[in-house]
């Protein structure tokens, strides 16, 4: 997702490209939501890799409001408002955080408690090492790679 969050094809994954596109996790978060409704699974899960920033969300007129400088109030509440819908749907939301920015960790975290749901902690430079946390079961603990 970008801009906004849109369903694709396994097929269409590797000819995806990056743009100058805003972050919408909000739209993401609630196309799955809306997709895993529709599904009689009881096991109904959400894996997120993200940088951890939100940058935008459609107002209630459908106008896109972005902001890419910080963490946006209106942006960050209206994402974790989206989260706690998962989880009252019972929808894990488990994210794999690719940034290390103390304020975006701070966000991962928020989230994560907000959906009582899984965070994994690396960097593009460390994805063999990361740090899990899981406030299903509140417990934290650090991987590192080939042990």
């Amino acid at each position: 997702f970008g801009d906004d969050a849109k369903l694709m094809s396994i097929n269409e994954l590797p000819f995806l490209t990056v743009g100058p596109y805003h972050t919408n996790t909000k739209a993401g978060l609630q196309l799955a939501r809306n997709l895993l409704r529709r599904k009689g699974n009881a096991n109904k899960q959400i894996f997120m890799v993200t940088d951890g920033k939100p940058s935008a969300i459609f107002e209630p007129s459908g106008k896109l409001y972005k902001n890419s400088f910080g963490l946006d109030p209106k942006i960050v509440n209206k994402t974790l408002d989206e989260a706690v819908a998962c989880r009252r749907e019972k929808i894990t939301i488990t994210t794999f955080m690719v940034a290390r920015d103390p304020y975006l960790i701070n966000f991962v975290e928020e989230l994560t408690k907000a959906n009582q749901g899984r965070a994994y902690y690396s960097s593009l430079n460390t994805l063999g090492e990361f740090v899990f946390v899981d406030y299903i079961r509140n417990r934290r603990k650090k991987f590192t790679g080939g042990r």
